[in-house]
């Protein structure tokens, strides 16, 4: 290659890292923009009663908060797990419980923005869920695992109240979605045990395992 082509071939590469780095500033500023107006519309939720939507325009609108503080997280929780949505905020995935309610309650959110954090929780770390009146509602992880992204099993609503948090695997893919989803569940506490409950230790990564077979369609959206 000439000289003249080889410094041709650097400066693309340059303004193609440039372009990417912009692309990726604009998704955080806007996630964390995004966040603001929800807390806003989570508080005027609150007062009223009634859902308030973030935004005149907004086909969603503010169901819960996810909190974590030994780690600053502070989250305000969708209405749906739709790609629109979650380029917001995390979601609830339809056809699960209600935050607050018995069952199991999935909440799905983009790797490389709100759900990154899941990434470096451990068993016993502790979430917290408030729910529309006000309710705060404590879980500890139990553990966290990938699955393939068809895996219907973590979507199965249970007896006990359950807390379900998913995103796109591996942490560091260059590409969105992808065939793999990283699952933490956490377990609710009683009053008793949420004022006991202490931090365990870090999961094993050879502990995680895919799925078997996969459906015929993927239950969890693209994060």
């Amino acid at each position: 290659m000439s000289r003249r082509g080889a410094r041709l071939l650097f400066l693309g590469l340059v303004l193609l890292a440039v372009g990417f780095g912009a692309a990726a500033s604009r998704i955080y500023v806007k996630a964390w923009v995004a966040q603001r107006l929800l807390h806003r519309a989570w508080a005027a939720t609150q007062a009223a009663g009634t859902p308030v939507k973030p935004w005149p325009w907004a086909d969603t609108w503010p169901i819960a908060r996810l909190s974590m503080p030994a780690r600053g997280i502070d989250l305000i929780v969708l209405a749906d797990a739709s790609g629109r949505s979650m380029a917001f905020g995390p979601g609830l995935v339809a056809g699960t419980a209600p935050p607050g309610t018995p069952g199991n309650t999935v909440l799905s959110g983009h790797r490389d923005t709100q759900f990154r954090f899941l990434r470096s929780l451990a068993p016993g770390d502790r979430l917290r869920l408030e729910d529309a009146r006000g309710a705060w509602h404590d879980y500890a992880v139990s553990d966290a695992l990938v699955v393939d992204a068809h895996a219907v099993e973590i979507l199965w609503d249970t007896d006990d109240s359950l807390l379900t948090l998913v995103t796109c695997y591996p942490f560091d893919a260059l590409v969105p979605g992808g065939p793999l989803r990283y699952v933490v569940r956490a377990t609710a506490l009683s009053a008793g045990r949420a004022a006991s409950a202490g931090r365990g230790a870090q999961p094993d990564p050879g502990d995680r395992s895919a799925s078997g077979p996969a459906p015929a369609r993927s239950p969890t959206p693209r994060a």
